[in-house]
């Protein structure tokens, strides 16, 4: 039995009569850019996300970038965020001119160690870009609240975090914008690219509509010099099919990741770590090894497919050399990178699936033991 990391297939197969009507629906209108679709998936996406604004984009940096500009983010200004993250929000930082300033990640929860925060703050920066990594919250309470203190904004990494929760509200609902991945295989996918802002703030939505589509107020008047980061209707259709779907999918991988704790309770694999009133939405059921490598090699022979997010932390990147950091400057995001391992896990993974899955976790330990132990999640 071969099972892989994920199966989109399987999903697709799921949904199928329903994506190719809505598919189908978009092919016969004529309309493919910004139209009704969009329009229809930005209400349904706010209304999920408990937000005022959904803005519509073609992937998820786009949203990134494009909720800095509109926060007011530029060349001088300095943005702290997080090494152990794709490089994505890195990126999205440099294309508005501002300075990425990292700060290491919590052990635990591998997400932004908050308390680290105060101490990066200098007279140049804009704004606090925390990632709620693997589909956990991270501690967006307490970056408010430093924002607030010191007049910065907070804009959410929620790329992996489509639905997590913290006292009743969603991801992406806590800072001045919060910004979402549709790519393919999020628990929110497209067929394709896609991408979203979410806000309360009726300035900050309305400066991104306007940056998405080259900063036209209406055709060929353009207000700002803005981008072309138009979500398509294609895919918007789809998405509303799948959200529809959203908290369904979402008990269905809790589900399925408290099997995977049961089964690997006994075991030398550290597992992901609870956070006091924040719901884990499980876009990746990362483990930690201490012989990570052995390990995933010892599952690839028995068929089980597994992902590392992420191998390497932005500063070790060799294309991200000229933030200026090196090697033992984030030795907690370097550590983690070491170690960390995604197992199966998708709605449509059978239980059967999971117990073959932790079954060979459980054999491959045996034959990769660890240094040491380590210590529960």
């Amino acid at each position: 039995m071969h099972i892989p990391l994920i199966d989109l297939q399987a999903q697709y197969r799921s949904l199928k009569p329903r994506i190719d009507a809505a598919a189908l629906r978009v092919l016969e209108s004529g309309r493919y850019v910004l139209g009704p679709e969009v329009a229809a998936f930005e209400s349904e996406f706010a209304a999920y996300c408990g937000t005022r604004h959904a803005v519509g984009l073609n992937s998820g940096t786009s949203a990134l970038h494009l909720a800095l500009l509109a926060c007011g983010v530029g060349p001088g200004d300095e943005v702290i965020t997080v090494p152990f993250t794709f490089v994505a929000t890195v990126a999205a930082i440099e294309y508005t001119g501002a300075r990425p300033v990292l700060v290491d990640v919590d052990p635990g929860t591998l997400n932004m160690d908050s308390s680290r925060v105060a101490a990066a703050i200098t007279e140049r920066t804009k704004a606090i870009v925390p990632v709620h990594l693997h589909g956990r919250l991270a501690d967006v309470e307490l970056s408010t609240g430093i924002a607030r203190e010191h007049g910065l904004v907070v804009v959410e990494d929620a790329a992996q975090a489509h639905g997590a929760e913290h006292r009743g509200r969603k991801a992406g609902s806590f800072g001045a914008a919060g910004c979402f991945s549709f790519y393919p295989g999020k628990n929110l996918g497209a067929a394709g690219e896609g991408g979203a802002v979410v806000t309360d703030d009726d300035g900050l939505a309305a400066r991104v509509r306007l940056l998405r589509d080259w900063g036209a107020e209406h055709k060929y008047h353009h207000v700002l010099r803005g981008y072309n980061y138009r979500l398509e209707e294609l895919q918007a259709a789809i998405l509303r099919v799948k959200l529809a779907e959203m908290e369904r999918w979402t008990e269905a991988r809790r589900t399925l990741a408290r099997r995977y704790r049961d089964l690997l309770a006994g075991t030398d694999v550290r597992l992901p770590a609870h956070a006091a009133g924040r719901t884990h939405v499980y876009h990746v059921f990362s483990i930690r090894h201490p012989e990570r490598d052995s390990l995933a090699a010892a599952l690839a022979r028995q068929g089980v497919g597994t992902g590392i997010h992420y191998p390497l932390p932005v500063h070790l990147q060799p294309g991200y050399a000229g933030l200026g950091y090196g090697a033992g400057d984030f030795p907690i995001a370097e550590q983690a990178a070491a170690e960390v391992l995604s197992l199966p896990l998708y709605p449509e993974l059978r239980v059967d699936q999971l117990e073959t899955v932790a079954q060979a976790v459980e054999r491959a330990c045996e034959a990769a033991p660890a240094r040491s132990p380590a210590p529960a999640g």
